[in-house]
């Protein structure tokens, strides 16, 4: 009985720090949405203080020209006193002076400018760390809610195992935030940045439009079509290495072989697909399983092993599946990595490996290169 009471406690703390954890959450999203919006609107003032300098210093090369000619003329009035009449003299005195005026004035309002400019630079660099240190503590807070948000309804027979199970749990749940992190920062970095940019170039359009800045409009548009096209682009990739979904039109291999052929072109690897033995028919979960083995070892070369050159070789057998992913990179001691905790991508690759009832074995030396090799096998 005192068993039952300890878990509805438990169970009650637990509900009340999900609300409060939630609510905090809600007002960091707030702070960064706020502090997002605000850094549009700076963008786009910075973009148009910048055009007004550009107008102002084009204004005061063109009047020190003409400030240069006024004292000349003027200087000549004065040598030659007795060949101008009263109102000569006169006319050259004031325009001399009128552009000298003009010119102060210019040059008062680019200085102010530039330090409008200044402010509002610093002002943004503010407020996009404030962004960044928003979307690291929502990335924290979504660990801790996931976990704590778990099936709560068998916490007693959970705690006779509490250490192992804890830990796997926060390992899958920090694996999981920190893939969602990736693909948020993809996101962000790329069709959110365009998308944003897109925004800020269509209202310089809008105000062209309304100046009668017709050529300058139309390019401008010209380059908002390259960046749509651009995003889009960008999203397709971001969704292909989400699911893809040729995975199930065409077949593991040919994914595979997409995969790889985008990953050489976007990284400047070279990589060279070898198959061995015909490909069999495996269930979705397999193949999408099988391709998230690939794409997780070609990411790490890339990341960590300045490698030039990978092989991918994929061979079928009757009762199983070998993948082998071997690069020219730096390489790495294999015990000194295992005794440091191990990076999300190795295990996440071996907790995949053992929901596969597979093996994956990792071979590196310092200087050598790396070589994965995964053995997967075949349920018929």
């Amino acid at each position: 009985m005192s068993q039952k009471v300890d878990v509805n406690l438990l169970d009650g703390v637990f509900k009340k720090t999900v609300k409060t954890v939630e609510a905090s959450r809600k007002q960091i999203f707030e702070i960064s949405e706020n502090a997002r919006r605000e850094s549009g609107t700076m963008k786009l003032d910075i973009m148009e203080i910048r055009n007004e300098i550009g107008k102002v210093i084009d204004r005061v090369d063109k009047l020190e020209l003409a400030y240069r000619k006024a004292k000349s003329r003027l200087a000549q009035v004065s040598r030659h006193f007795h060949s101008y009449t009263e109102e000569d003299i006169r006319v050259a005195y004031e325009e001399a002076h009128n552009i000298q005026i003009e010119l102060t004035v210019s040059r008062e309002r680019e200085a102010n400018l530039r330090r409008r400019r200044d402010e509002l630079e610093r002002r943004l660099r503010s407020l996009e760390e404030t962004i960044v240190k928003a979307e690291n503590l929502m990335s924290h807070i979504g660990v801790v809610l996931n976990y704590l948000t778990g099936d709560l309804s068998k916490v007693g027979e959970a705690l006779e195992t509490a250490k192992h199970h804890q830990m796997l749990g926060l390992r899958i749940i920090q694996a999981q935030e920190e893939e969602r992190k990736r693909v948020s920062r993809e996101i962000h970095d790329g069709p959110a940045q365009s998308m944003a940019n897109v925004v800020l170039r269509t209202e310089i359009v809008e105000r062209m439009l309304k100046n009668d800045r017709m050529v300058e409009a139309q390019m401008e548009l010209h380059e908002l079509k390259d960046m749509v096209r651009f995003s889009l682009s960008d999203v397709r990739r971001i969704i292909f290495d989400l699911r893809p979904m040729a995975l199930d039109d065409l077949g593991l291999i040919p994914t595979i072989q997409k995969y790889c052929q985008t990953f050489e072109e976007r990284t400047n690897l070279h990589i060279n697909v070898a198959v061995f033995g015909k490909e069999q028919h495996l269930d979705s979960s397999v193949k999408a399983a099988l391709f998230r083995l690939i794409q997780e070892c070609l990411n790490n070369t890339f990341k960590h092993a300045r490698a030039i050159k990978v092989q991918v070789k994929v061979e079928f057998q009757y009762e199983q599946v070998i993948i082998v992913v071997k690069d020219d990179g730096v390489g790495f001691v294999v015990s000194e990595k295992s005794s440091d905790g191990e990076s999300f991508g190795i295990l996440g690759m071996k907790e995949r490996t053992q929901l596969l009832e597979g093996t994956m074995e990792i071979h590196s030396q310092p200087g050598q290169g790396t070589r994965v090799q995964f053995h997967i096998p075949i349920k018929r």
